[in-house]
């Protein structure tokens, strides 16, 4: 059984990534972990016993909040709960503490929501954003609009350097849902029939599911990101599946940002974002 981490700081904002993983869980067999990370400030006068009970307290009274937040989305969708757990961090670093508890917890995915940032948002980073830079488990980018739709196809934007390792990771989330799985490649030289056949003879050796395969024309006169939204709007997948890599340093992090994380930041349809390494 997989297991998903969800993300809430009980914003309506952050509602879609509840809607989004509850969709995921009524279709496939999983369970859903719901984990609120905050910061409780406290008196520097107060001795460290009076400040673990205060933050035991609020704790559980952080805990009761979380279950009835959830349980008030699931009567919503009338929808019965199962397989679901609560969970509360207080951290000053949530970004951190949610990456390293759903590794050592050995969850599969994180599901958050997101919403656009401006330019100074980028370059200061955003929850959605740092998760994606750093966290070891693939990362579900919910956008703050999304209204629950059965997930049934997804489009995997691959520059064709590693699919071969990629590919396996897509049918692994895709296979359960019975969800259908289109092979975007973006280029400035679309014409290459070749390159298509040589991707589709490899990807049949690799995995036994049916895939489609494209590749697209880019535009010269728009960003990489541009040319996957419209690709999104032309297609209407389910799901947008990128691969990103996290082994850049800070310069690059933040004006060279990956294609994934700087899509993140405005998305069309929920994003899943792995770790290319």
């Amino acid at each position: 059984m997989q297991k998903i981490l969800v993300t809430t700081d009980f914003s309506d904002n952050s509602r879609a990534g509840l809607l989004f993983a509850i969709q995921l869980a009524s279709q496939t067999t999983c369970s859903l972990t719901f984990l609120n990370v905050h910061h409780i400030p406290t008196p520097s006068a107060w001795n460290i016993v009076r400040m673990e009970a205060y933050e035991q307290e609020q704790t559980v009274a952080t805990q009761d909040r979380l279950k009835n937040f959830v349980e008030k989305i699931y009567s919503d969708l009338h929808i019965i709960p199962a397989d679901i757990f609560y969970v509360v961090k207080i951290s000053i670093l949530s970004e951190a503490s949610i990456s390293e508890y759903a590794e050592a917890h050995q969850f599969d995915y994180i599901c958050i929501s997101t919403r656009g940032a401006g330019q100074l948002q980028r370059i200061l980073g955003t929850h959605t954003g740092n998760l994606i830079n750093h966290s070891a488990v693939p990362v579900i980018a919910v956008p703050h609009e999304y209204k629950p739709v059965a997930i049934t196809n997804i489009l995997y934007a691959s520059d064709l350097a590693h699919f071969e390792k990629e590919i396996i990771k897509v049918v692994e989330f895709a296979k359960p849902l019975k969800a259908g799985i289109e092979l975007i490649h973006l280029t400035y030289n679309a014409k290459d029939s070749d390159s298509l056949r040589a991707v589709e003879a490899a990807v049949k050796k690799i995995a036994s599911y049916h895939i489609t395969f494209n590749i697209t024309q880019r535009n010269p006169n728009e960003s990489l990101v541009t040319d996957v939204e419209t690709a999104i709007e032309n297609r209407k997948p389910s799901m947008l599946v990128m691969f990103t890599e996290q082994n850049r340093n800070w310069f690059q992090k933040v004006f060279l940002s990956s294609k994934s994380t700087e899509y993140s930041f405005n998305p069309k349809v929920p994003l899943l974002v792995f770790n290319k390494s």
